[in-house]
């Protein structure tokens, strides 16, 4: 199905940033005799992607949250946006696979958005915490993933895949490298930006009320 194979092609060229894909099919003709035809580039990878997926919704910040490093000879690139909704919407890929079920890579990631955003939300908003801890209310991992989309693209040298479909990632060292880089780069760009933080913390505490 030509969608099927568009939407794979689209997929990998935002994995993929500078790589041009050519999608034609031959089957399909206008009266001139042309072929159906499409192509696909990405100049920004990750940061085009997660704005493809939530160019639907309304953003907390124009702004695209973007890391993209190696940590024990694992290439990491993770692309994060905050709308004004409360469901979250993760999209992890390992090797260009998309991992639907997740895995290291992914639990990784949340540990360390949660850790960073809830000691940043300490550190800086301490007084607006400490109302909400007297009223026996305490922002948790998920309030703040409430309103975000993120994308996590992570490249390993022998990936070990849960499950014949290969949706799940098993490497015990990915969730370490993706922890520790996640937890440091958005610690400084939190640090370097701070309306940005405070949007995010603001969200978190009207998610939790």
């Amino acid at each position: 199905k030509y969608e099927i194979l568009a939407n794979r092609m689209r997929e990998l060229a935002f994995l993929n940033a500078g790589i041009t894909i050519t999608l034609t099919d031959m089957r399909e003709k206008d009266e001139n005799g042309v072929p159906r035809s499409e192509t696909f580039h990405s100049k920004d990878g990750l940061k085009e992607f997660v704005r493809y997926i939530d160019s639907s919704r309304i953003h907390l910040f124009n702004d695209v949250i973007y890391l993209n490093t190696e940590k024990q000879g694992v290439p990491i690139e993770v692309a994060i946006m905050y709308n004004n909704g409360y469901t979250e919407n993760i999209h992890s890929y390992v090797n260009n696979i998309n991992t639907i079920e997740g895995g290291t890579h992914l639990a990784g990631f949340r540990t360390a958005l949660t850790r960073t955003l809830k000691k940043y939300a300490e550190d800086e908003y301490a007084k607006e915490l400490e109302k909400l801890e007297k009223n026996k209310v305490e922002i948790s991992g998920e309030d703040f993933r409430e309103g975000l989309t993120a994308v996590i693209s992570i490249k390993v040298a022998e990936p070990q895949f849960e499950g014949q479909t290969k949706q799940k990632l098993g490497n015990s060292e990915a969730r370490g490298a993706v922890d520790s880089i996640v937890s440091s780069q958005l610690q400084i760009f939190l640090e370097q930006n701070p309306a940005i933080g405070k949007s995010i913390v603001e969200k978190s505490v009207m998610a939790q009320r």
